[in-house]
């Protein structure tokens, strides 16, 4: 029987077609279900490869259909007006990548065109940009002749990236490596999990190229799973999952496992995955805990494992709460209700302590010492005190200032004490030492957002579950931190070692988009949670869409206008209001974007806790935005004075490596809030943009 898959780029051209149109692609596929090869009436194209064939939608519109020689196995890449359609076909063509054996959709035409442009300057310039990499390397890579001539003429990386969108994807991430420094080896073992060898990849068989291409091609067995499939756009990632993303989720492991990944690339669908695959292996109810560090958080993990598991039995299985909900449970059934210390109160005991000790040093970096440092590292005593690395805290304290430092440290746990009075710190730590002495909660913990948790986050999880096979499962991207937890996994007593993988196939945000933000932390070395550095380089996404826009105002009235009137532009194009999501960086610009937005008529929720209705545009600050995605997003206030926020940087005269620090969580702030949108970005700030955007 024929079947017909669907190129991942073409879910998103679904999303945009009108609702007849789409009834109509319906029918396209119970037309497959039903037919057989010869009933299929598909039409070549004059001047198209022979491989591409165009399928009747109706009278206006065409499908572009990969037609393989041999098999039974089509793919459907295009639904578009007839003549774009048949435009399409004839500047498009399809192969097969010689290094991996995936399929490949490249728009020759376009490369011609670009490298014969590119000729005469190219010839001219003293330094080419692939001097250095030999011919035979790049075939090895998979660089084929006609991607090979087209690199031949590039002078600078900008050529390059500005070409992405006519190159096949795989041989891009290829040139994109080595054009950053990497060698080919190094290249090479970004794509080991992928190479073939060249006995195994036939290029004329473009059949068995659709079968390695997972990352790319969803099969359906018939219009039902299809309706299924396009009928929940925002939800795919929580459904399918690519053959790199199943081995992770439902293998084992003979300890603790993690993965990273930017943005998008599926890690939070991987936990819940991996969640769903030990509840079907387990017996017991609640012997598996997901947990993140967030209540919002832990709300959408809980609603995405409902999504993924019918089974009531299996879902007892699963312990779904934040870590702070599992803390706070320990210590009020051994202790009681207890009384936390809150911020004022905090803030005026560190005042008070600065001043009767006549220390040169801000209440707020005191608070810091205690927090980051001695209660972090369960230091005690003077002499671990001043014998400490004090690693992550950038300011250099000479032995003579921690012995003046350490007794107002001392007496801030006595006025504690004294006040009956407990830190949420404090809470996870007593909840910690209840567990080591009663014994485990769990037999499996899943975390996600993992880069967000503390040092004493991670005891009491370590705590919580007994050491051995298959015990954390660790989700995380220290990209995306927004918090000043800097963790050290193996000084933490849990080790991947052997047991860590990568994600890097993006598959929400397009590609100018992820690039945008990517550019967001260009330079920036970003810690990858086990003592070594965490790089970006691989992330890519299949996806295309517009570039995101940055536009100024001559003043913040000015700005919320431009909002409105993007947000009145999205909705006249069909985008629903649920599916619109603006971010700023306060509570006040918050309260101010909302105003606007009621002021003409357009429905709006302020995100508290949970997330926004359908039915309502959500307006919330860039932390808030944390885990969500929308199909479009502003951002607003990338303002000088607001982005990064002053409140939230050290002073450079006080600190000035712990000013660089707080100017890196901001900026991995606003990166988190630009990776939200599936397909459009804007950014607007007033008066003077952002040092984040000049």
């Amino acid at each position: 029987m024929a079947t017909l898959g669907i190129d991942r780029e073409f879910l998103r051209d679904f999303a945009r077609l009108q609702r007849p149109v789409q009834e109509k692609v319906y029918e396209i596929f119970s037309k497959f279900e039903q037919a057989t090869h010869a009933g299929i009436h598909l039409e070549k194209i004059h001047d198209a490869e022979d491989s591409l064939r165009s399928v009747r939608v109706d009278q206006f519109w065409r499908g572009i259909v990969l037609a393989p020689a041999a098999g039974d196995a089509y793919l459907l890449l295009k639904v578009l007006p007839h003549d774009d359609a048949y435009t399409w076909a004839r500047r498009h063509k399809i192969t097969v990548n010689r290094a991996t054996g995936g399929i490949e959709v490249r728009d020759s035409a376009g490369l011609l065109s670009r490298a014969s442009d590119m000729n005469v300057p190219a010839q001219a310039a003293a330094h080419k940009l692939f001097n250095q990499i030999n011919d035979s390397d790049m075939a090895r890579l998979g660089i084929d002749e006609q991607v090979l001539s087209f690199a031949r003429e590039l002078t600078t990386a900008e050529q390059l990236h500005a070409a992405r969108a006519i190159l096949p994807e795989t041989q891009y991430d290829v040139l994109t490596g080595l054009s950053i420094g990497m060698t080919p080896e190094q290249v090479w073992q970004e794509l080991s999990d992928r190479i073939l060898s060249p006995a195994e990849i036939d290029p004329e068989d473009l059949s068995a190229a659709v079968e390695r291409s997972a990352d790319r091609v969803f099969t359906v067995s018939g219009p039902d799973e299809l309706l299924d499939l396009l009928g929940m756009p925002l939800d795919l990632w929580r459904v399918f999952l690519h053959p790199m993303q199943q081995r992770i989720a439902y293998g084992t492991y003979a300890g603790s496992a993690r993965i990273t990944g930017g943005p998008g690339t599926g890690k939070t669908v991987v936990a819940l995955h991996r969640a769903k695959a030990l509840a079907e292996r387990a017996s017991n109810t609640k012997s598996i805990l997901l947990t993140t560090f967030t209540r919002a958080l832990s709300q959408q993990l809980e609603h995405g494992l409902r999504q993924l598991i019918d089974d009531p039995q299996l879902l007892r299985r699963v312990d779904v709460r934040h870590i702070d909900q599992v803390a706070n449970q320990l210590v009020s059934q051994r202790h009681g209700s207890v009384r936390i210390l809150d911020a004022g109160t905090e803030r005026s005991i560190w005042e008070g302590l600065a001043k009767a000790e006549e220390l040169d040093f801000a209440p707020s970096f005191l608070a810091q010492e205690w927090r980051y440092i001695a209660f972090s590292q369960q230091i005690d005593d003077i002499d671990s005190y001043l014998s400490t690395a004090r690693r992550g805290r950038g300011r250099q304290l000479s032995a003579d200032q921690r012995r003046r430092i350490w007794p107002v440290l001392e007496k801030f746990n006595s006025e504690l004490r004294a006040r009956d009075l407990w830190t949420h710190e404090r809470v996870v730590d007593e909840a910690t030492s209840i567990l080591l002495q009663d014994g485990p909660l769990y037999r499996h913990v899943i975390v996600d957002e993992a880069q967000d948790l503390s040092p004493w986050q991670w005891r009491l999880l370590r705590a919580a579950v007994q050491p051995g096979g298959d015990d954390l499962f660790i989700a995380g991207d220290t990209h995306q931190r927004i918090y000043d937890h800097h963790v050290s996994l193996r000084r933490l007593g849990i080790s991947v070692a052997g047991r860590s993988e990568r994600l890097r196939l993006n598959y929400r945000t397009t590609a100018e988009i992820l690039a945008f933000s990517l550019g967001l932390l260009n330079g920036q070395l970003i810690d990858d949670m086990d003592d070594a550095v965490e790089t970006s380089v691989g992330f890519r996404s299949l996806l295309h869409g517009p570039m995101p826009q940055v536009k100024g105002a001559a003043t913040p009235r000015e700005e919320l206008d431009l909002i409105v009137s993007q947000v009145q532009r999205w909705l006249r194009n069909g985008i629903s209001p649920g599916e619109i999501g603006i971010a700023a960086r306060s509570r006040q610009l918050v309260g101010r974007i909302t105003a606007a937005l009621s002021a003409v008529g357009i429905p709006n929720a302020e995100l508290a806790a949970d997330v926004g209705t359908k039915e309502s545009v959500a307006v919330g600050t860039m932390h808030r935005m944390k885990g969500l995605e929308f199909r479009c997003v502003a951002v607003a206030g990338v303002s000088d004075g607001q982005v990064p926020a002053p409140a939230s940087l050290t002073a450079p005269e006080t600190d000035q490596a712990t000013n660089r620090l707080d100017t890196l969580r901001e900026r991995c702030l606003l990166f988190v809030a630009c990776t939200r949108p599936r397909e459009e970005l804007l950014l607007t700030w007033s008066e003077a943009p952002s040092q984040f955007l000049r």
